[in-house]
């Protein structure tokens, strides 16, 4: 038992919290990691986008992997800006504004994408229409990324973000060491804090990520069937 935990007997319970919380903030990540790569191979197979797939860095700070996906994620958004672009240009006007449209439904949409989506991309497939109108102008990239990237660039400059994503594999008193630095052991409290803090906001952000992907891919696997 450390010399402070005569002080303050809860510090090994909090230990313990801080382990937990770590391990929930690197599955958090973990998933963002596959999520973002499914999402990739979407545009890949049905916008013709030629985005490298991400890989977590197993060596690295939360930041740097953090960065990673946010990396990503805008190279995402220019890739489905592009083809929003695209899709401005070669339709009329009240089309266009009919794809922005929350009001019109999706089919009709789908519909609309068709008549000029083998122009844009050199095919007319069903599926690729379909991809289109469930992410480019739509709130997966105005709202669900956008969030996403903000969460993990706070993480990313949180005290947290300095922190190995391999530590969980040297016991929990190195945990504790590559937490907290210099930090007194007795201020464990503020770490838990601080975890438990982002995690609320990057679950949030997570869970309507992912969920805005598999809507993407049960709709394309619907279109091809």
């Amino acid at each position: 038992m450390a010399q402070s935990d005569f002080l303050y007997p809860e510090n090994p319970k909090r230990r313990q919290e801080v382990n937990r919380l770590h391990q929930e903030l690197l599955d958090c990540l973990s998933d963002s990691f596959h999520a973002t790569n499914k999402l990739i191979g979407v545009l890949n197979t049905h916008l013709g986008c030629t985005l490298p797939s991400i890989e977590m860095k197993r060596d690295g700070t939360i930041k740097e992997n953090c960065d990673i996906i946010i990396q990503a994620m805008m190279n995402i958004q220019k890739e489905l800006q592009k083809v929003d672009e695209a899709l401005k240009d070669k339709l009329e006007p009240t089309l266009y504004r009919k794809l922005q449209d929350i009001k019109e439904r999706e089919t009709e949409k789908i519909a609309i994408v068709q008549k000029v989506i083998s122009v844009i991309l050199g095919e007319a497939t069903s599926a690729a229409s379909a991809v289109a109108v469930k992410l480019v102008g739509s709130n997966v990239t105005t709202g669900i990324i956008n969030k996403l990237v903000t969460v993990l660039a706070q993480i990313g400059a949180s005290l947290l973000g300095s922190i190995g994503v391999a530590v969980l594999g040297l016991g929990i008193d190195m945990i504790i060491r590559a937490i907290l630095g210099a930090v007194e052991k007795t201020q464990l409290q503020a770490a838990i804090k601080s975890y438990e803090k982002h995690l609320v906001e990057f679950k949030s952000a997570s869970e309507k990520y992912h969920h805005a992907i598999t809507e993407v891919t049960n709709t394309v696997k619907h279109q091809v069937k």
